[in-house]
C-alpha cells in the first residue's frame, strides 16, 4: 500500500510501505489477502496464489516480463511456479506462456487456445477446459470457469473458493473495456457472463487492468454495459449512421465513453454498432 503524506511547503512525501509492496523495474507485487498477491505493471494483472507445494499463477504478462514475473514470485515464497491459468489469449496475459511451460502446465479455455494457435502466438496452453475446471495444489483450490463471450470467446473467471476472491481478466477493467470483435467478443454476451460472475460468491475482484475491485464495482460494470448496449439501441433506431456512432456514444454519465483514448471509444464502438444493428433489424 502507498500512502502520500502532505508537509508544509507544498513537498509530498512518498511512504512505502514495505510489508505490502515490493517492486523492481516495471512491475510490483502487492498482497492482496493471506496466501495471494498481485504482480501489476506493464500488461495485465497477474494472480499469484500461494499453497504448500508450489505456485499458481493467472496470467503472464509479456515475454520480456518473465525474468521479472520469477523474481518477485521468489520474493514472497521458495516454491516454483506449477501452474498457469490463462484468462484469455491477449499476449499481454498470456506472452510469457512460452518461457513457462518450460517448468510449469498451462491451463486456459478450449477457444483461448484456440485463439492462440490462430493468431500465431507462441506459448499453447497444454490443457483446455470447455465449462470449468480446478487445479489442486498443496490442499489449495483454484478454479476456472467459462462463463461465455464478453472480451473475446475464450475468457476464463477463476476463482479462489476459500479466500472469496476471483480474478477475472479482461472481463473486468477499471478505466475501459475492449470488446475484441476479431477474437468473438460480445457486449451481448459479456453481459451474460458477468451475471454468471456475480453468482460465485466474492467480495473482492482482481480486474485484468487497474487497481482492486469489490463486488459492487462488478455489479456497476455490468450495469454500465447494459446502459450503453441500450443508449446504442436507441440511436440506431433513431437513424445513426455508423460514422457519427463514436462521438453520438459519448455520455457525461458513462464513464467509459469519457475516457481519453479509452479502449471502448477508440476500438469497440464501430463493432459494438454493428452487433447491435445486427440484433434490431
Amino acid at each position: 500500500m502507498i500512502k502520500i503524506v502532505k508537509k508544509v511547503g507544498l513537498v509530498l512525501t512518498l511512504v512505502l510501505l514495505s510489508t505490502s509492496l515490493w517492486g523492481q523495474g516495471r512491475l510490483a507485487i502487492e498482497e492482496v489477502r493471506e496466501g495471494l498477491y498481485m504482480i501489476t505493471g506493464a500488461g495485465g494483472n497477474i494472480g499469484v496464489r500461494l499453497t504448500d507445494e508450489g505456485v499458481i499463477l493467472i496470467d503472464d504478462k509479456y515475454p520480456q516480463d518473465f525474468e521479472e514475473i520469477q523474481s518477485l514470485v521468489a520474493s514472497v515464497s521458495d516454491l516454483p511456479v506449477k501452474y498457469v491459468i490463462n484468462t484469455h489469449h491477449h499476449g499481454d496475459h498470456s506472452g510469457s506462456n512460452v518461457s513457462f511451460l518450460e517448468f510449469a502446465e498451462i491451463v486456459a479455455h478450449k477457444n483461448a487456445r484456440n485463439n492462440i494457435v490462430r493468431n500465431n502466438q507462441e506459448g499453447a496452453p497444454h490443457i483446455v477446459f470447455v465449462d470449468e475446471t480446478a487445479v489442486f495444489l498443496g490442499g489449495v483450490e483454484v478454479q476456472a470457469y467459462y462463463m461465455g463471450t464478453g472480451h473475446t470467446n475464450g475468457d476464463a473467471v477463476v476463482y479462489f473458493p476459500d479466500l472469496k476472491i476471483i480474478h477475472g481478466g479482461d472481463l473486468l477493467h477499471t478505466t475501459a473495456p475492449f470488446i475484441d470483435y476479431g477474437n468473438g467478443g460480445s457486449s451481448r454476451g459479456w453481459v451474460g457472463t458477468l451475471n454468471g460472475m456475480l453468482t460465485l460468491d466474492f467480495d473482492v475482484a482482481i480486474p485484468g487492468h487497474g487497481p482492486l475491485m469489490d463486488r459492487r464495482d462488478v455489479v456497476n460494470f455490468r450495469n454500465q454495459m447494459e446502459i450503453i448496449r441500450q443508449r446504442m439501441t436507441d440511436l440506431i433506431r433513431g437513424g445513426l449512421e455508423p460514422g457519427d456512432a463514436l462521438d453520438a456514444i459519448r455520455d457525461p454519465s458513462l464513464s467509459w465513453t469519457q475516457a481519453e483514448n479509452g479502449l471502448f471509444m477508440t476500438r469497440s464502438v464501430t463493432g459494438l454498432f454493428l452487433e447491435i444493428a445486427a440484433e434490431v433489424e
